[in-house]
């Protein structure tokens, strides 16, 4: 049988026995290693080797730099200005997560719920606007994606801006559609006062970007530095300014981060492994061949990779795809003279509407767990929303200028 069916096929039988990912992954790379004699001896190497590279030390701080903002509370200002500003536009509250879940979209679940929103609605709206994290800047993705293809890291955190918020303004027509049809309406203006007071408040976790991104687009520093001042600028102001984190927070702080960085990197480590062990048998050229030899008009393949893509992140997580397709999809980014930033930034689209896609949707289940809702009535909720990010993904497919546009506008290299 062909080399590459039973590779691809092992991981997915593993898959679906409810194995692991990490492990589906790392154990078929090995029984593959053995089986055709790759050297499995190198196989220690090869994984330092995969997680041994100075771009992804920016994945350890932009993660710690996460936690260390929302602990110190920089994003409550945003919800409160978002709200006064949007007042009683029909799903007002559902809009101001929109806006806001970004930094700290958990706490309006309970705060819609309590206004007489259904808890469904709240948490699949709440998951569908959280997979705009992916895109707007500092996004772990997007590192992952350019050491893979050693595109610019910094192109794509500016490329992936207006795609971002493309996706977010796309979650907003059904909000107001659903909000209307079951009278939720929004809360009242605010005053020019209470704005004023509001953005006052707000100004640090407004600063955070403006410090972080301006710092990479302005050529002062790079991703990789741009996560350690993420790090610090949070510190600074939770430990100086707000004043509310405590030996014990930052512990806990310190601590999850490490956890949650654990997992990504063993999680690159074996994908990397899988991918080499792949390449080395020369199953992802025949797969790219494959995917050639199914037509040659570039507007057919990327429809066809787009209903892959999609299919893959309802069963894989971001980085695991991207360790296991990138090396059949680079072939064919060469072939068609495609641009490696917008195809990140297609991709990537591809990958955080898969979050709230069954049957893995990431989002759903973290939804399901804050709220209490089961996954069945979420993702009923949260089919309109899908149908709403699908339309940016064409969008994002077809027009490359919605992503290069801003990095060229930049100059961003």
């Amino acid at each position: 049988m062909e080399p590459g069916l039973l590779f691809f096929g092992c991981f997915f039988l593993l898959l679906c026995l409810g194995v692991p990912i990490v492990t589906s992954i790392g154990l078929t790379a090995l029984i593959f290693l053995w089986q055709f004699n790759l050297g499995i001896q190198v196989t220690a190497a090869n994984v330092y080797a995969n997680i041994a590279k100075f771009p992804l030390l920016a994945i350890p701080f932009f993660i710690l730099a996460g936690f260390v903002m929302d602990r110190a509370g920089l994003s409550r200002g945003l919800v409160n200005l978002l709200n006064l500003l949007i007042g009683p536009v029909p799903g007002g509250l559902g809009l101001v997560a929109i806006g806001g879940c970004v930094f700290f979209g958990a706490v309006m679940i309970p705060a819609m719920v309590r206004r007489g929103y259904a808890v469904g609605f709240a948490a699949a709206l709440v998951a569908a606007a959280a997979t705009t994290d992916v895109l707007i800047p500092p996004s772990v993705a997007f590192v992952v994606y350019g050491v893979i293809t050693e595109a610019s890291i910094g192109r794509l955190f500016a490329a992936g801006v207006v795609p971002g918020l493309l996706m977010g303004l796309a979650l907003v027509a059904p909000t107001v559609w659903i909000a209307r049809r079951h009278g939720w309406g929004g809360e009242r203006w605010g005053t020019w006062a209470e704005i004023r007071r509001a953005a006052w408040d707000a100004k640090w976790g407004l600063m955070a970007p403006v410090v972080i991104l301006g710092g990479i687009y302005g050529g002062v520093f790079t991703p990789t530095e741009a996560a350690v001042v993420a790090v610090a600028y949070g510190l600074v102001v939770g430990l100086a300014v707000y004043r509310n984190l405590g030996w014990r927070d930052l512990y806990e702080t310190f601590r999850d981060a490490a956890v949650s960085t654990s997992v990504v990197m063993v999680v690159v480590a074996f994908a990397g492994l899988f991918s080499w062990a792949g390449s080395t048998m020369g199953i992802m050229d025949r797969a790219a061949a494959a995917l050639v030899g199914f037509s040659t008009n570039p507007v057919v393949i990327l429809l066809l990779l787009n209903v892959m893509l999609v299919v893959a992140g309802m069963l894989l997580d971001a980085i695991s795809i991207y360790y296991v397709f990138l090396p059949i999809l680079l072939p064919l980014m060469k072939q068609f003279g495609w641009d490696p930033v917008w195809f990140g930034v297609m991709m990537t689209v591809n990958l955080a509407i898969g979050t709230i896609t069954p049957p893995v949707a990431v989002n759903l289940y973290v939804a399901s767990h804050i709220s209490g809702a089961p996954m069945t009535e979420i993702s009923r909720w949260a089919m309109p929303f899908v149908v709403a990010l699908v339309a940016v993904l064409l969008l994002v497919t077809y027009v490359p200028a919605l992503s290069l546009w801003l990095p060229n506008a930049l100059g961003v290299r």
